[in-house]
Formats: C-alpha cells, structure tokens, sequence
C-alpha cells in the first residue's frame, strides 16, 4: 500500500465524518473506504491521537458503536456561548413569514414557498433549518421529487405546543369576508358592462 493511496484514504475518511449527523459505524466505513476493518480502526485511532496532540478543539470519539467528530470538552464553556448567542438572535421578518408557511401548509416543497412570498427562499430555509425550526420531511412523488419541508419538535417545544394541531387557526388571522369583498370590488378592474354609456346630448 503506497503513502499515496494512505494519504486519500485518510482524507476520504475525515471528509465522510465531517458531513455525518451520527455515529459511522465502522463496517460501513470499511465498505465505503474498501479497506478491511482493522485497517480502518487503526486509521481511526492514529487520527484521534493525532488529533490529541496537536491540541484541536475536535475530537475523533468511538461512540454508540461507530466514529464522529465533536467538540473536545475543554472547549464547552465557548461552545455553550456561541450556542446561547445564536439562540438570542431574532428571526427576520422573512424567516418568520416563511416559518409561518411551512407551520400552516406542511408539508411543502421550496418552489411553493417562492409561489407564496415571491422571492427565493433558500437561504431563509436554510436560516430555519440550522435554528432546528424546520427539516426535510420527505419527497414530493411528482415530477421531479421536490425535497418537501416541515417544523420539527423543537419548534413545538419553542412555542410551547404538543402539535402543529394546536396552532392558532389562520382564520384568526384572515379579514372577514366583507372585509375581503371589499378589498376586491376597490381592486378589480371595471368591467365593459359596469361602465354606464355617456347620455345623449340633448337635442
């Protein structure tokens, strides 16, 4: 096994545990990295030690049968700040008027967000997403398979609530008929017939 082929196979490993939400189990990373696994169990050791003596604030930890990366503990104090900082921060008026739209029509895909408040929403989804507010809850089977979007529990518990069920009905929210009627009579164009044909000139 040449330095060359170690060195991106080292590189492959860092790169899967960096995007991993859990524990990699070590038989997957085997099959992935085509390595048998005691070679990647060594890899995985060597690179935590090596970790540890370069003094990072990550660490590589066996955990719940698998390998990930996380905060080194003398590090907390910091991270619980960054934490509790980000968390004081106020949603925009965008983030919360998009939060509302998924609250109300989840499941529902990022091209009928656009549809609904006119401007791409990505980066805002992506605001809500990292809050914990918001997550990829399946995909719509039509064409195209659109990531389909939804609040998560930790929404709920932020606002205090057991399910979305509990949410104030958005009727509440809604002008009465009247209200709308009259808005739409003010808006709407005149129509040929309602316009009264100028009277004669008398004779």
């Amino acid at each position: 096994m040449s330095t060359q082929v170690d060195a991106e196979v080292v590189r492959a490993l860092e790169a899967i545990l960096l995007v991993a939400t859990e524990p990699v189990p070590v038989d997957l990373l085997a099959q992935i990295l085509e390595k048998p696994t005691k070679v990647v169990e060594q890899l995985c050791s060597s690179l935590a030690a090596a970790y540890e003596e370069a003094g990072h604030g990550f660490q590589l930890v066996q955990i719940a049968g698998g390998y990930r990366y996380q905060t080194h503990p003398e590090m907390a104090p910091y991270v619980e700040r960054f934490i509790l900082d980000g968390q004081k921060s106020r949603l925009s008026g965008a983030a919360l008027e998009t939060l509302a739209i998924v609250a109300y029509k989840q499941p529902i895909s990022r091209s009928q967000i656009a549809s609904i408040r006119g401007v791409d929403p990505d980066g805002v989804l992506r605001t809500l997403q990292s809050r914990g507010y918001i997550d990829q809850v399946g995909r719509d089977p039509g064409p195209g398979q659109a990531v389909m979007w939804g609040t998560t529990p930790a929404f709920l518990e932020k606002l205090g609530i057991n399910s979305v069920n509990d949410l104030p009905a958005i009727v509440d929210f809604v002008p009465g008929a009247d209200v709308v009627e009259a808005l739409e009579q003010g808006l709407r164009a005149p129509k040929a017939s309602d316009i009264e044909a100028p009277a004669p000139p008398e004779a």
